[in-house]
């Protein structure tokens, strides 16, 4: 028998740069689902306009995939449902995560590109996070900054399309990208202002450009922040020193009367 080459352990682990898997197509399940799966949620009385409107084009995305989707202004609900011809068995996750997106607000021109293979979702909830509502508003408007540059610069370095909207914030994009933007978003509403993980993004990209640092630990070149309270308790001038602990109390004093007394007997 021939003997197999060695392998190096180390080349098992590492992805060629370019490689994607192959497309999951109809020939590959031809006998399509056994059973049926379906899923629904609720949408906001504003998205209903809207949604009347792109709802046909909805539709027309998810039949080639043989996926039904349904609108029920009445209720205010979105359902969608395989059937017996859909083939793929994902893309009904897909088409749950493309009606949850409708519903918070994202256009159905960026909520489309969640039914791509290399594209996902993450809807992060941010109304828990913060109580008071007036510092809540005011750090999720970090998040925007002034005229959008901040949002601007996240999406160009995690390539995710991030909508802020409400008490969520919906991202689109890759896997590692939606990992980045749930950092900075939770980051954010715990009181770390966005530029300090925007400017740990940007080293990580320009080091990520060099193959000779891919194997090497890059904390080194990573800012670490710390977190500063500026507004402490102010400590008194005069610090009155407590004496020793005695469990028998103090004696009493005597009456200005006792002592009156007693000063007049003397004489």
């Amino acid at each position: 028998m021939s003997k197999k080459p060695a392998v190096n352990p180390a080349d098992l682990l590492t992805v060629p740069d370019g490689w994607k898997p192959a497309k999951f197509t109809p020939e590959d399940n031809p006998h399509g689902l056994l059973a049926e799966s379906s899923f629904a949620t609720l949408f906001p009385k504003y998205r209903e306009k809207y949604l009347k409107e792109c709802w046909p084009l909805v539709k027309k995305e998810l039949e080639k995939y043989n996926i039904k989707a349904e609108l029920d202004l009445i209720e205010g609900s979105m359902r969608v449902s395989t059937s017996r011809k859909t083939w793929d068995p994902f893309m009904i996750l897909k088409a749950r995560d493309l009606i949850k997106l409708l519903s918070r607000s994202v256009a159905l021109e960026k909520a489309v590109t969640i039914l791509e293979d290399d594209v996902a979702c993450d809807i992060i909830k941010i109304g828990t996070l913060v109580r008071n509502k007036a510092r809540f508003v005011k750090r999720r408007d970090r998040i925007v900054g002034p005229e959008g540059a901040t949002l601007k610069a996240i999406e160009l370095l995690t390539k995710c399309y991030v909508q802020v909207q409400g008490m969520t914030v919906a991202a689109i994009g890759p896997y590692s990208g939606l990992r980045d933007v749930r950092k900075i978003v939770e980051d954010c509403m715990n009181n770390l202002h966005p530029i300090y993980n925007i400017k740990a993004l940007m080293i990580k990209r320009e080091l990520a450009k060099n193959p000779n640092m891919r194997g090497e630990s890059w904390d080194r070149f990573i800012p670490k922040f710390k977190k500063s309270n500026t507004s402490k308790r102010r400590k008194p001038h005069k610090i009155r020193q407590k004496g020793e602990y005695t469990p028998f109390p103090p004696t009493q004093t005597e009456s200005k009367v006792l002592s009156l007394n007693q000063s007049i007997s003397s004489f």
